[in-house]
């Protein structure tokens, strides 16, 4: 079993890891996050130049090529230094990249992967309402009307990342009844956020401040038929390889803060002195700086095995929900044991430990609970379904 990156693989990550510490540091992405009221445009423009975006879309559409294997590593090394504000990348890869590149029609493709590769689109998510998060198809209540040339959409979506700067949002709308099955009925609408009748409103948050969470408001939003991405009516059985590469993304984010935190806490050992010398001599620290280490191990594994059996094309939902859960925990109590190494230091908004834990808090909860992906897991074993 041959667990190395490929010697191509190899030489991307250290070309990124240059790039973040030359280009995006962790001091400039501390500065970043302290300014909750403005997206970070500048580092978004600094992505786009070096090409980032364009990682997962086909060079003929203007992209740099590469799998999902790719796109893990380019998650990661940017998450060790920008932690949560590595979605400054992901949220326009995952909603305008993969899904144009999975369902659009060729018209779609060409129109918006070349912007999107050269940065000059960005894109956020409309999946969530005030009435249905875990639920979300239960709770759907935005709809979209059939009429001459188009939709007519009327509703509500909340924790949309970034939708205050996006050109365009991928929504997620109910065009039919459902019936029984709630999954039956939806589909996707690329919604141009210029629209008339469309108004965004920024959510104050714990962490990934400055990337903006925002509630969108649909008042007879008209969406034109070129807009529909994928099948009508069928956008739930067309979202799950989508899904499970936003999980294997957010998988990425959680090692690569794991990095950081492991990086942030070795320094620290080896420069705080107490006691007559560095702390990093004392056995209980020295524990706590080997649990990350194997914590950090562990959930790469994971990842890469979720991101390797996508990359093949194999069904990897289980892998994918395994990943998401065990990655997004152990960074958790990583990041948290991280900041109890740094003791005051930790605590101040002066270091990174403290964005680390609060951006990884998140990860937990979106884009899917970990009791909901708990709950995946169980079924895939066999067991009843136990939810609706």
């Amino acid at each position: 079993m041959d667990f190395e990156l490929t010697e191509q693989q190899q030489l991307f990550r250290k070309t990124v890891r240059d790039w973040v510490e030359r280009e995006a540091p962790k001091s400039w992405a501390n500065e970043l996050e302290k300014d909750e009221r403005n997206f970070p445009h500048a580092l978004f423009d600094k992505i786009a130049a070096a090409g980032f975006h364009g990682i997962g879309i086909p060079e003929e559409y203007g992209g740099q090529g590469g799998d999902v294997l790719t796109q893990m590593i380019l998650a990661r090394e940017l998450a060790r230094s920008l932690a949560g504000l590595t979605w400054v990348w992901g949220i326009t890869s995952f909603a305008g990249g993969k899904s144009v590149g999975f369902y659009g029609t060729e018209e779609q493709k060409a129109k918006h992967l070349p912007a999107i590769a050269a940065g000059r689109e960005k894109w956020a998510i409309g999946f969530t309402e005030p009435g249905g998060g875990t639920d979300l198809l239960g709770g759907m209540r935005t709809r979209a009307r059939k009429v001459d040339g188009g939709w007519v959409v009327n509703g509500q979506k909340t924790w949309s990342s970034a939708s205050h700067v996006a050109d365009h949002v991928l929504l997620l709308v109910r065009t039919a009844d459902h019936g029984a099955k709630r999954h039956q009925g939806v589909s996707l609408l690329i919604l141009p956020t210029a629209s008339e009748g469309v108004t965004i409103r920024e959510i104050p948050k714990l962490g990934m401040r400055s990337l903006g969470s925002c509630d969108i408001f649909l008042d007879d939003v008209f969406v034109p038929d070129e807009n529909l991405l994928g099948e009508q009516d069928r956008a739930w059985y067309m979202l799950l390889p989508t899904l499970n590469n936003e999980r294997i993304m957010l998988s990425s984010f959680c090692v690569g803060i794991m990095d950081g935190v492991l990086e942030d806490a070795l320094r620290y050992l080896s420069e705080r002195e107490a006691f007559g010398g560095p702390i990093g001599r004392f056995q209980a620290l020295q524990h706590h700086v080997a649990n990350i280490a194997m914590w950090r191990d562990q959930a790469e594994l994971m990842v890469y095995r979720a991101a390797w059996m996508q990359s093949l094309g194999r069904p990897c939902g289980q892998e994918a929900n395994m990943a998401k859960v065990v990655a997004s925990e152990l960074a958790g109590q990583a990041a948290d044991l991280g900041l109890q190494i740094l003791g005051g230091m930790g605590y101040s908004a002066e270091t990174d430990m403290q964005r680390y834990w609060r951006d990884v808090r998140l990860f937990r909860i979106g884009p899917v609970t970990n009791e909901m992906a708990r709950n995946g897991i169980a079924e895939g074993l066999g067991l009843p379904r136990s939810f609706g």
